[in-house]
C-alpha cells in the first residue's frame, strides 16, 4: 500500500485529490495538511512515501516545505502539485528537493499513475512541464556537454544509469553500491553538469550517446 500526504490551503482540492486516490485500491490517503509547517509535522507522523505539495500556501509555503522534508531521514518523495507552470516555479521546486511537478490539471487516472511512478523512486512531470524543462536543458546544452568530461569513470556510469530512468535502488543494483552512496553520486553529478535534478541530467546522458532512451 502506497500512503499518501495530501497538502494544499483549499479543503476543497483536499478533499478532491483525496477522491481520486482514493479509487485505487493500493493508495492510501493517510493524512491531508493545509500549510507547510503542517506538512512537515505530517510526515513525520504518519510516514508516507509520497507527498503532494501545493507551492501557495499562507504561512510555510510548499516550496520552504519541499525542503525542510527533503532534509529528512528517508524523506518521502515530494511532488508538487500546483496551477503554477513558469519556469522560476518549475526549477525553484526541483532544486529544492521535489521529485516531480504535476498541474492540478492532470487527469484523475495520470495522476494515480504518476503517484505510484513517484512512489518507485522515479521523476515525475506534467507534459507541459517537461516541455519546459527540456527547453531550459537546450539552451545551456552546449555548457553542459563540454561538463562530461570531467566526470570520473564511476560518475558516468551512474549518469547513464539516470539516462536510463533508474531508481537510486535500481542504479545501486546496477553498480554494486549502497544506496546512500549513490544519492551521493548523483549530487555530484547534478553539481558538476549544472542540472538542478536527476530529469535534466538524464536528458543530458541521453542526447551525449550514453543510454538507449531518455
Amino acid at each position: 500500500m502506497i500512503r499518501v500526504l495530501v497538502v494544499d490551503d483549499d479543503p476543497m482540492v483536499c478533499a478532491h485529490v483525496r477522491t481520486i486516490l482514493g479509487t485505487a485500491e493500493d493508495l492510501d490517503v493517510v493524512a491531508e495538511a493545509y500549510d507547510g509547517a503542517e506538512a512537515v509535522e505530517a510526515v513525520l507522523r504518519h510516514r508516507p512515501d509520497v507527498v503532494l505539495m501545493d507551492l501557495h500556501m499562507p504561512g510555510v509555503d510548499g516550496l520552504t516545505a519541499i525542503q525542510k522534508i527533503s532534509e529528512l531521514k528517508q524523506p518521502p518523495a515530494v511532488v508538487a502539485l500546483t496551477t503554477f507552470d513558469g519556469d522560476h516555479y518549475i526549477l525553484r521546486a526541483l532544486r529544492s528537493g521535489a521529485a516531480g511537478y504535476l498541474l492540478k490539471s492532470t487527469p484523475p487516472k495520470d495522476l494515480i499513475g504518476l503517484v505510484r511512478v513517484a512512489a518507485n523512486g522515479h521523476t515525475v512531470m506534467s507534459p507541459a512541464v517537461s516541455h519546459r524543462l527540456i527547453a531550459n536543458t537546450v539552451e545551456r546544452r552546449p555548457a553542459q556537454s563540454a561538463l562530461l568530461a570531467e566526470l570520473t569513470e564511476r560518475e558516468t556510469e551512474i549518469l547513464t544509469c539516470l539516462g536510463d530512468g533508474l531508481s537510486n535502488a535500481q542504479i545501486a543494483a546496477r553498480v554494486h553500491l549502497s544506496e546512500g552512496t549513490v544519492k551521493n553520486y548523483i549530487s555530484q553529478i547534478l553539481v558538476k553538469l549544472r542540472c538542478a535534478n536527476r530529469t535534466q541530467a538524464g536528458l543530458l546522458a541521453y542526447d551525449a550517446g550514453l543510454c538507449s532512451r531518455p
